[in-house]
């Protein structure tokens, strides 16, 4: 459904298509790294964003090659420039990440709104723990004392229900000018579900899907990652959100998304369902790290294959041109060491 409000729109269209749920065998596909596990860094550095985005942009493995006939792709022989704030490994607090969209939105409608081509801008990032409304938000679905929650609580003009973000999701901000592509708002959020199909293929060999009357990504019965957006003036912001790594469990604090019949998964734990990592072989970690030295090691590599494969993804459907960033973002962003160790010791 779509709903005009003071020439914003928000978009709550409800998907088509289904396809087969399922998983290929991962051997040769999802091999942990075995490089040493490094820290995160608090503020990448332009050379380091500029080579994440040459790995998007060049990765060719298992690709979709790019078909006239793709109802995802608009055929434009003209690719457009997209800053990439590539912050995957950065934990950014919601009210900041939120307030740095509404001002990329506003500096690009200024920028449109005199005749200049402005860049368009994709954020990739991490939350802390928080929950998150949208504008038909229901507080039926919210199982905890609103004026008392368990985390942040915000009331956003995101299209959508309720939903959590937390460390070992990966949160994607699209900021694009569809004037560029398509001024169509269904075909935007199912090329986004597609971006996610497609980057779950790629990286890990996973086959997600869609559900009909339903919005997001899935694998079987599992909703792995969920949708919601507005768009000003042809300008898009918020995004989706991927469960990766994340821990599951303040999902149950709420009806996800409002639908009462189905679960939430992350691919971590689907990836091990299929296959258990005593089936995969000794070769699989470096000599001598211990179990919870692996443990890290394999949050860090899904997330970071994961992350190169939706990039890969976005600028292909997109057909967006990967760019280091000349915005650098408000003052405000606070870039919050994300230790896994940590996360994991508590």
């Amino acid at each position: 459904m779509v709903t005009a409000l003071d020439q914003t729109v928000v978009l709550t269209s409800r998907g088509t298509d289904a396809r087969t749920a399922g998983i290929e065998d991962l051997r040769d596909v999802f091999r942990p790294s075995k490089l040493a596990f490094q820290k995160h860094k608090h503020f990448p550095s332009a050379a380091s964003n500029r080579t994440r985005i040459s790995k998007a942009e060049t990765s060719t493995s298992a690709r979709c090659a790019r078909d006239t006939n793709d109802p995802f792709v608009y055929n434009n022989t003209r690719k457009f420039q997209c800053e990439c704030h590539d912050l995957y490994e950065e934990l950014v607090p919601y009210v900041e990440a939120w307030r740095w969209q509404k001002e990329t939105v506003d500096r690009i409608s200024t920028s449109v709104a005199r005749g200049e081509e402005p860049p368009n801008c994709v954020i990739l990032l991490q939350h802390p723990p928080v929950y998150t409304m949208g504008t038909r938000s229901s507080d039926a679905h919210l199982r905890f004392d609103k004026n008392h929650p368990p985390f942040e609580l915000h009331k956003t003009e995101r299209g959508g229900e309720v939903t959590y973000h937390g460390p070992g999701q990966l949160v994607m901000y699209p900021i694009l000018n569809l004037r560029h592509q398509k001024t169509d708002l269904h075909w935007y959020l199912r090329t986004l579900e597609e971006v996610v199909i497609r980057a779950l293929w790629s990286s890990c060999r996973l086959r997600a899907s869609r559900i009909d009357g339903l919005t997001g990504v899935w694998i079987g019965d599992e909703k792995v990652a969920a949708m919601g957006v507005r768009v000003s003036r042809w300008i898009t912001y918020h995004g989706l959100a991927l469960n990766v790594t994340n821990d599951l469990a303040p999902f149950e604090n709420i009806v996800p998304c409002g639908i009462t019949d189905r679960r939430v998964g992350n691919i971590k734990q689907l990836l091990r369902q299929r296959h258990p990592l005593a089936t995969w072989g000794n070769d699989i970690s470096p000599v001598g790290m211990l179990q919870d030295d692996y443990e890290l090691l394999e949050d860090a590599t899904l997330l970071d294959r994961v992350h190169q494969s939706l990039l890969s993804e976005f600028a292909e459907l997109f057909q967006m041109e990967l760019v280091a960033p000349v915005n650098k973002g408000p003052q405000c962003i606070r870039h919050v060491h994300y230790d896994l160790e940590e996360k994991l010791r508590a």
